[in-house]
């Protein structure tokens, strides 16, 4: 009878560990799926030419009603001055888990910043926009600089920006 019990425990583990096995399968398997619907966008921010440092730059996208929804890119490597970004900051919250990750060096003046990153598939063609907020120090700040709707038929074609920001574009 104890061999009995034993085996039936054995099987009853047998059984547990198949169905685990199953179930990260099916958890593993939704993980790649969900990857499988990102798509890699490559975006060009290039800059006037003007006198000053660097530009302070926060790429973003916000949804259809300019609600702040993620941060892309921050250019620039102090974070006190992220508070000029003003649209992106009031959005974000300012936190550092939004951009943790995301930052490069400023962007000098007449240069341009291409950066790719990955945006779900059920994004594109869906109301959300591309926004570029930018500040120089000791010169003004930009809310929305520059933005561009994130379409497939709006894909590379620059859009004008409003200061600091040349033209805005991206690729899919």
């Amino acid at each position: 009878m104890h061999n009995i019990l034993h085996d039936n425990h054995g099987n009853s583990g047998d059984m547990q560990m198949n169905g685990l096995m199953a179930t990260t399968g099916l958890l593993l398997g939704l993980g790649l799926s969900s990857l499988a619907q990102a798509r890699e966008v490559t975006i060009t921010t290039e800059l006037n030419a003007y006198r000053g440092d660097g530009a302070y730059l926060a790429i973003y996208l916000t949804d259809a009603s300019g609600k702040y929804a993620r941060t892309l890119w921050m250019a620039g490597g102090k974070s006190k001055y992220y508070k000029h970004l003003l649209d992106w900051a009031r959005g974000s919250g300012g936190k550092r888990s939004e951009y943790d990750g995301m930052t490069g060096a400023s962007v000098t003046s007449g240069a341009s910043l291409t950066i790719t990153v990955d945006i779900d598939d059920t994004l594109i063609d869906a109301g959300y926009l591309v926004r570029v907020d930018s500040a120089v120090e000791d010169q003004r700040e930009n809310r929305v600089d520059a933005e561009v709707p994130l379409t497939t038929q709006g894909a590379g074609t620059p859009v004008a920006g409003r200061g600091y920001v040349r033209t805005l574009s991206y690729s899919l």
